[in-house]
C-alpha cells in the first residue's frame, strides 16, 4: 500500500485546484463555508458549470462521456472541490442512477438519460425508503403492475431528499410477491411530471424543506423505463448503494468542516482550553484515519487488487464524524448556538443576530446531522453487514 501521491497526481491536483478556484462562484462558496442555505439554483448552477467542463460525471468512464479518471484522481477532485467551498454534487443523478444505467440499462436508455445527467440539466430523485421500509429495503410495498406496454404504479415513498426539485425519480417497486422479498423487486425510472405523482413536503424542526413524501396513484410508466430485467432490481440496488455509502463517508467535507470548527473555537475563545483542544485533536485523528481508510481502497484499486468490502465501514465512521464536528461547533459557541432565527441562515440577512453571524446555523446543522447514522442504511444494520462480510 502506497499512500503517497505521485508527481503526476500532484500536478493533477494543482490543475483541478486552479480550475475550481477560477470557476466556482464566490457567492456560492461563501454560503458553503458558512453553512448558509443553498437554493436549487445555487446547486444547479454549479452542476451546469461542472457539466460544461465534463466533470459533473467525474466518476464516469470515457465511453459514457466522463473524464475517465482513476480512483485517486476522483478523490483529489472531490477534496479540492470541497476545500474550495463547492456544494456537494447532488448525487442521485451522476453518482447513483447513472452507474446503474451504464451497467444494466439498455443502449436506448443510456442514450436517452445519460446526457441530461452529465450536463446537470435534469434533476433526479431517489425513491427507495417507504414508511415501513428503510434500512430493510427488501420489504418495499410500492407496486408496479405490468399491463401491456406500461406499468401501473401505486404506493408511497418517504424521506425523499429534495424531491420538490425532482424531474425524474428512480424507484424500487414490487413486481412480484413470490419467493423471497428480494426476488420480486424491479428498478423503474419514473417521470415526476406524470399524472398521479404527488410530492408532499416534510418540514423539519429547523423549518427546512429537505425531505418529502412521494405518492404514486395509478401512475402510468412505459415498460421501456424498466432498467435491466424484471424482478432483478435488488441486484441493481446493491450496486447503487455501494456508491451511496462511499459518498456518505464524505471525508473531504469533514476536512473542510474541521477547519471551520477550529475557526469557531478560536473566535469564541475556547481554542486555549486544553480539554476542548483535546476533543478537536481526537476528531482530527478520526478524520485522518477515515482518509487513510479511503486511500487504502484507492490504493487497492490502483494496483489492480480487489478493494476491501468496506463501504459499510466508511459509512459508519463518516456519519459519526459528521455528527461529532457539528456537536463540537455547538459546544464551542455555548448558549449563543441555541437561539433559532431561521432567516439568519439566508445569505444577505440584515436583521439582528444572537451572537456572531457565523453561529446562526449551528443548532440547525447539529439537529440535521442526527440523520446521518440512519439514512443510507442505519449504522446498526451496517455493523451487522460488516460483521458478516468483512469479519466473517
Amino acid at each position: 500500500m502506497d499512500l503517497a501521491f505521485t508527481p503526476e497526481e500532484q500536478k493533477f491536483r494543482e490543475e483541478v485546484r486552479a480550475w475550481v478556484r477560477a470557476n466556482l462562484p464566490q457567492e456560492i462558496a461563501h454560503k458553503v463555508h458558512n453553512a448558509l442555505h443553498l437554493t436549487r439554483e445555487d446547486m444547479q448552477r454549479w452542476a451546469r458549470i461542472l457539466g460544461k467542463k465534463g466533470w459533473l460525471g467525474y466518476g464516469w468512464p470515457k465511453e459514457f462521456g466522463g473524464p475517465g479518471w482513476t480512483a485517486v484522481q476522483k478523490h483529489l477532485f472531490e477534496e479540492e472541490a470541497a476545500l474550495a467551498g463547492a456544494p456537494r454534487i447532488v448525487p442521485f443523478g451522476p453518482v447513483m442512477v447513472a452507474p446503474v444505467i451504464m451497467a444494466f440499462g439498455s443502449p436506448e436508455q443510456q442514450k436517452r438519460f445519460l446526457p441530461g445527467i452529465a450536463s446537470g440539466e435534469v434533476w433526479w430523485s431517489q425513491g427507495y425508503s417507504e414508511p415501513g421500509s428503510g434500512s430493510d429495503l427488501a420489504s418495499v410495498k410500492t407496486r408496479a403492475e405490468r399491463k401491456g406496454d406500461k406499468y401501473i404504479v401505486n404506493g408511497q415513498k418517504t424521506w425523499t431528499t429534495l424531491a420538490q426539485h425532482g424531474e425524474w425519480i428512480f424507484c424500487l417497486v414490487r413486481t412480484s410477491t413470490e419467493g423471497k422479498p428480494q426476488t420480486g423487486i424491479s428498478f423503474l425510472l419514473i417521470d415526476m411530471k406524470s399524472p398521479g405523482v404527488t410530492v408532499r413536503p416534510i418540514i423539519m424542526l429547523d423549518g427546512g424543506h429537505e425531505v418529502n413524501e412521494v405518492f404514486f396513484d395509478n401512475v402510468e410508466v412505459p415498460a421501456g423505463n424498466l432498467v435491466g430485467e424484471e424482478n432483478k432490481g435488488w441486484t441493481y440496488a446493491k450496486h447503487l448503494l455501494s456508491h451511496e455509502r462511499t459518498n456518505i463517508a464524505d471525508v473531504n467535507r469533514a476536512k473542510r468542516e474541521l477547519e471551520r470548527l477550529k475557526r469557531i473555537a478560536k473566535n469564541e475563545g475556547v481554542w486555549t482550553d486544553q480539554r476542548f483542544r483535546d476533543e478537536i485533536a481526537k476528531l482530527e485523528v478520526d478524520v485522518v484515519a477515515l482518509e487513510m481508510l479511503v486511500l487504502r481502497v484507492l490504493s487497492a484499486e490502483k494496483s489492480g487488487k480487489n478493494p476491501l468490502d468496506i463501504a459499510g465501514l466508511l459509512k459508519i465512521k463518516g456519519s459519526e464524524i459528521q455528527q461529532r464536528y457539528s456537536e463540537l461547533m455547538m459546544l464551542a459557541a455555548g448558549p449563543y448556538a441555541i437561539p433559532f432565527v431561521q432567516e439568519a441562515m439566508e445569505a444577505g440577512y440584515q436583521g439582528e443576530f444572537v451572537g456572531a453571524a457565523y453561529l446562526a446555523p449551528l443548532a440547525a446543522t447539529y439537529l440535521n446531522m442526527r440523520k446521518t447514522t440512519i439514512y443510507g442504511g442505519s449504522n446498526e444494520v451496517q455493523r451487522n453487514i460488516v460483521a458478516q462480510t468483512v469479519l466473517g
